[in-house]
């Protein structure tokens, strides 16, 4: 009788040792994260995810994206935009001087068409071209980025001129811009939406520049009341003055609203 006991106990034990894992496989599957996956609960959180910054509407206007430096020159892309998409797409700077001219010529405009034809700034660089390419799409997605910053709810627009106090006459001066033979800035006053007086508070001179200066320095001010904006051709023998004339002239539009 004395040797059954621990065989009893033995057997007693044994049973309560099933009994538990028996319990506890029967609750795992309730306490299981893995089963919440496998039941598609992961879904909300993807789905709080999937809104792209790309899909943000864009406002109508016209907007110009950043400089973009590059080994050949300076790319600056405007974009005007009517019904939430793009409608034209240029480029305000570009490469200039010798053989970049040609290249200019040839690229920019199938850029631009590019940049119509995608709505984005995923667009192929063009053979030949490939800085002047890669400059233009970072100031292509730059003005994109600031178009759909104004696209978004309680903004105006680029351009908008909702602003009662548009109308006034106010006094905008753009960033320097550094030349080859100086320094170029310009100040603009600005009424009813219009330029209405272009200066430039800084040109190159001394020397040889104080001809060149005298004589571009009016025409580019005549061009950029005429035009309104920062599309104007350069003046012949003032390349280097022109272009930072029409990049400075573009930053007092720029902050003066488009």
């Amino acid at each position: 009788m004395r040797k059954s006991h621990p065989v009893r106990r033995a057997v007693l034990a044994t049973a309560a040792t099933v009994s538990g894992i028996v319990l506890l496989l029967s609750l795992k599957p309730a306490s299981d994260p893995g089963s919440a996956a496998a039941a598609g609960g992961a879904a909300p959180p993807a789905a709080a995810q999937s809104p792209q910054g790309g899909a943000q509407p864009i406002g109508n206007g016209t907007v110009t994206g950043d400089a973009a430096r590059t080994q050949y020159g300076a790319v600056q892309v405007r974009l005007t935009v009517s019904g939430g998409k793009i409608t034209k797409a240029e480029a305000v700077q570009a490469p200039a001087g010798g053989q970049s001219d040609r290249i200019t010529s040839d690229a920019v405009p199938k850029l631009n068409q590019a940049a119509v034809a995608a709505q984005s700034a995923q667009i192929d660089a063009v053979s030949g071209a490939t800085y002047t390419s890669s400059g233009y799409k970072k100031s292509l997605q730059s003005a994109l980025d600031k178009a759909r910053a104004a696209g978004s709810p309680g903004s105006s627009g680029p351009g908008d001129g909702g602003d009662g106090g548009s109308a006034e006459a106010r006094t905008v001066t753009g960033d320097v811009a550094q030349t080859q033979y100086g320094p170029v800035q310009v100040r603009i006053t600005v009424s009813g939406g219009k330029i209405t007086k272009a200066e430039a508070v800084q040109a190159p001179a001394g020397g040889q520049s104080d001809r060149i200066t005298s004589d571009a320095v009016p025409r580019l001010n005549q061009a950029a009341v005429a035009a309104g904006d920062a599309g104007i051709d350069a003046v012949s023998g003032a390349t280097y003055t022109s272009a930072g004339y029409k990049q400075s002239l573009q930053s007092a539009l720029d902050r003066a609203g488009g």
